[in-house]
């Protein structure tokens, strides 16, 4: 099932949802067809999006609004922690092409800090599925659920078929003695070829998709520091703010010290380029990935 079949499906059953996008229809073509009035399109506006959105939202409805990702998390800030946060309505925000899935531009229209802006806002839930498998069995309850959410809208096609999703909880998809990566987003798919390579060359690599940030599984990512040797944390966001602050702020509160190495962008701005061009240039190639994990590693194995 595709992201668009799955919201035509779903709004077809509960009239209180109304789809919502500015200008962005690249996901959702086929849902004015299907939904007539309960699709509105405010052109390229995503303040009056948002704001139109909470209006709904505080008379009984659930919008599900669509937006480029950098635009909706950052031109509509103030009236998503103001509107939206602060009265803690259930309008849904789907950010497209999130990260650096923007093929082809530079950093005015790629997200790499909207987890950090996002999961800010008390009240705020921030989702980030690995593909488009990941992402259908994720959206029910997070459109069925009254708090306000951000989610990182990620179509891709993945190799993975992903197990039932629960709100607050990460998918272990391996545990490790040596390293375990955690990683949420269109990366997984690399980081799932990177623990194939690592375990060639004889690491005992985990593998965990942190589909859900915020609330985030607290429990697996104790599990992991404690089982594991050291952690990787692999994102397309910058470094601050992004799923290394969040391990290590989980990790600092349960008290606990693991070495952990980071895979995210450093403060600076990358060069525009297609998405393979910035995977290579930035080492978010799976071989890239698997490389600095067992040269950062110091791993000494017995024969």
């Amino acid at each position: 099932m595709t992201y668009e079949e799955l919201l035509i499906q779903t709004a077809l059953k509960d009239e209180r949802i109304i789809v919502m996008t500015a200008e962005n229809r690249a996901l959702v073509r086929n849902v004015p067809r299907a939904l007539g009035g309960r699709f509105i399109d405010t052109g390229i506006t995503e303040q009056t999006l948002v704001g139109m959105a909470a209006g709904l939202a505080l008379r009984g409805r659930i919008p599900i609004i669509h937006a480029l990702a950098p635009f909706l998390t950052m031109r509509a800030y103030e009236f998503i922690r103001t509107d939206v946060g602060i009265a803690h309505l259930p309008v849904k925000l789907s950010g497209y092409i999130p990260g650096v899935l923007s093929d082809g531009n530079g950093p005015t229209h790629q997200s790499i800090e909207d987890v950090a802006i996002m999961r800010g806002i008390p009240g705020m839930e921030v989702y980030c599925p690995a593909d488009e498998d990941d992402l259908v069995r994720s959206l029910p309850a997070i459109w069925a659920s009254d708090a306000p959410a951000y989610v990182r809208v990620n179509h891709k096609k993945g190799s993975y078929t992903h197990r039932p999703f629960e709100k607050g909880q990460a998918e272990i998809i391996a545990e490790g003695a040596d390293v375990t990566i955690l990683v949420y987003g269109f990366l997984f798919e690399n980081a799932l070829k990177a623990q194939q390579l690592l375990t060639r060359e004889g690491l005992f690599v985990g593998l965990i998709n942190m589909r859900s940030l915020k609330p985030v599984d607290e429990a697996a990512i104790v599990r992991a520091a404690k089982r594991s040797r050291m952690l990787v944390t692999l994102e397309d966001h910058l470094k601050t703010g992004g799923l290394y602050s969040i391990v290590a702020e989980v990790l600092l509160q349960y008290g606990i010290t693991v070495r952990t190495l980071p895979m995210a962008f450093e403060e600076r701005w990358f060069k525009p380029g297609l998405l393979t061009e910035v995977l290579e240039a930035e080492g978010l190639t799976p071989e890239k990935i698997a490389g600095k994990i067992y040269s950062s590693s110091n791993l000494v194995y017995a024969e």
